[in-house]
């Protein structure tokens, strides 16, 4: 299932990605789940009670490139108030970033092996909390992404 994954020594977001594409392949599911979180992950954070604007180097142009995907899912992740979230949506929209759902992933119920009620289902998760780092993931996702020896 996962031998791409011992041919090469990957950094951690690009082998919780390539895991989730082999999963998804391995279910034969048509899609794998992304969540995303914005604060230190997606933008800059303003430390004030101004709503951050700057995207985080390449974060913009890869968001862009995975929401033009079928296979990935996006779940925008975050503990920003309603009216925020709100505001970022419209914000990533205007940016061509488009994310299928807020908080919740409807599409994977709780069944006999998970229970989702409280904790969506996600396979790869963006979140400075879990490691990410936005000045050097967000370049290794856009490389992996576009890498032409690999089968996504």
């Amino acid at each position: 299932m996962f031998v791409i994954l011992a041919s090469k020594s990957y950094p951690l977001i690009t082998k919780a990605i390539l895991k989730a594409f082999a999963y998804a392949k391995q279910r034969n599911w048509t899609k794998s789940f992304w969540a995303f979180d914005v604060h230190e992950t997606i933008l800059v954070p303003t430390r004030s009670n101004i709503l951050p604007t700057e995207f985080y180097p390449e974060a913009l142009e890869t968001l862009q490139m995975i929401s033009q995907r079928a296979d990935i899912c996006r779940i925008l992740y975050t503990s920003s108030r309603p009216e925020e979230i709100k505001h970022y949506l419209q914000y990533f929209k205007d940016h061509g970033i488009h994310f299928d759902y807020s908080n919740q992933n409807p599409e994977v119920p709780s069944l006999g092996y998970g229970y989702f009620e409280e904790k969506f289902y996600f396979n790869v998760l963006f979140d400075d909390k879990a490691g990410f780092d936005p000045y050097e993931d967000w370049k290794l996702v856009r490389e992996l992404l576009t890498d032409p020896n690999l089968k996504l």
